[in-house]
């Protein structure tokens, strides 16, 4: 599907660690996107909640279809008439001691159209900074895409991003979303440059949203949340802070691009 346009937004937040203030940040970055013109809203990685103690996380998990964070996404869809990507949601599992990060999708009806559990879990040692997102998370094991207001939707998370086969095998797609919380580090060497790779190689738009700045539990990410078209180029940014940034998806753009090079149509390997 190639034939659909709309205007998107990505929420760019420092989420911290009380749920209630982070859902209330996240209305009203909502309401800002709909006064933008946005049909479609991104939320970050872990937009309830980031905090020091992973406990933090489980106590706020939730079944899936239900729970509060799960209602929230649903009634601002339905209030803003607008589809939703609830960048990551903690969902429970059988194991009382890990959970799924879990990107929800709500169309304007408020109902939840798509599902998507992180793939890859990130690993990171460099010094005294350390993360290893197993410990806590099991790992999805399909890849997900739907239907949008600017056609078909591919979905992933952060660390997902390194991982180009991925996207591949997701098909053609007009826009893939990348809600992230990509720490400073490794998000002043490799964020900006992976995302308009996945763009140019996929030849569609990327609209990444990322946690931006210094959280109350001393851990830093790095922001940069941009919309990125199908030649690579970034069509709006936002460094670090909370904000909305918005742009739109032209399917006019991305049938010339793949006309005048048509790379998808010349691969040898599938």
């Amino acid at each position: 599907m190639i034939d659909s346009g709309c205007r998107v937004a990505a929420l760019q937040m420092i989420s911290g660690a009380s749920l209630t203030d982070n859902l209330a940040a996240a209305a009203g970055l909502i309401a800002d996107a709909a006064a933008q013109g946005a049909q479609l809203a991104l939320l970050p990685e872990y937009f309830p909640l980031i905090s020091a103690h992973d406990a933090d996380k489980l106590a706020i998990s939730e079944s899936y279809g239900s729970g509060p964070i799960q209602a929230f996404l649903a009634e601002a869809a339905r209030t803003h008439r607008m589809w939703i990507i609830g960048g990551t949601v903690p969902l429970a599992t059988t194991d009382a001691h890990r959970l799924r990060n879990t990107c929800l999708v709500f169309d304007p009806e408020g109902a939840c159209v798509a599902r998507y559990d992180k793939l890859h879990l990130f690993s990171f040692q460099r010094g005294h900074e350390s993360y290893d997102e197993a410990r806590l998370i099991e790992a999805g094991d399909e890849l997900v895409s739907f239907d949008g207001p600017c056609g078909r939707i591919g979905l992933s998370v952060c660390y997902d991003l390194r991982f180009p086969e991925m996207y591949r095998r997701l098909g053609a797609l007009n826009l893939i979303v990348v809600p992230a919380a990509f720490t400073d580090t490794t998000g002043r060497a490799h964020w900006e440059v992976l995302l308009r790779a996945r763009a140019i190689e996929n030849q569609c738009y990327v609209l990444a949203c990322g946690q931006g700045g210094l959280h109350p539990c001393g851990r830093r990410t790095f922001g940069h949340s941009m919309l990125i078209d199908p030649w690579g180029e970034v069509v709006v940014s936002l460094a670090l802070g909370a904000g909305v940034i918005a742009g739109d998806v032209d399917p006019a753009w991305i049938r010339t691009i793949r006309e005048s090079l048509p790379a998808l149509q010349h691969r040898r390997f599938t």
